[in-house]
């Protein structure tokens, strides 16, 4: 995989933490709302607007990009591109990585997936879930 170090998330002293969710399922680009000139140079058109479970996005700003790239299944020593990977920011304030398959799934289905969605939890919220889970744990200790 071609990617960058990701920076550090956020420690739970600091103002908020980031709640990633693991997702793994297909979202329905919206017609139009590709970027062309991604797709001039060979690379999926990320689309700026999307839904998934009813429920429509937009991207605000993409904050990085990578691939992941895989032996030729037939044997031939090349290295392909399987994914195409973007982590967006979307207009509410989500944090979100999506990606494309360059090969569809022989189930079909959509090739552009939501793997995961982050959103920060308020810092109150996280240090009472904090000191909830070490009371419980003091409950149970004998």
């Amino acid at each position: 995989m071609n990617r960058p170090n990701p920076k550090p998330l956020p420690t739970e002293s600091e103002s908020d933490e980031i709640r990633e969710t693991f997702v793994g399922e297909g979202i329905t680009p919206e017609d139009q709302s590709f970027t062309a000139s991604a797709m001039a140079t060979g690379k999926p058109g990320l689309p700026r607007t999307f839904s998934w479970k009813g429920r429509r996005f937009c991207v605000l700003e993409v904050l990085e990009e990578w691939k992941d790239t895989g032996d030729c299944r037939h044997g031939s020593g090349e290295r392909y591109v399987r994914k195409h990977w973007f982590r967006i920011r979307t207009t509410d304030a989500l944090e979100m990585k999506i990606y494309f398959e360059r090969q569809g799934r022989s189930s079909g289905g959509s090739r552009w997936r939501l793997y995961s969605m982050q959103s920060p939890v308020p810092a109150g919220a996280a240090s009472r879930a904090s000191a909830a889970r070490r009371k419980s744990d003091a409950a149970e200790t004998p």
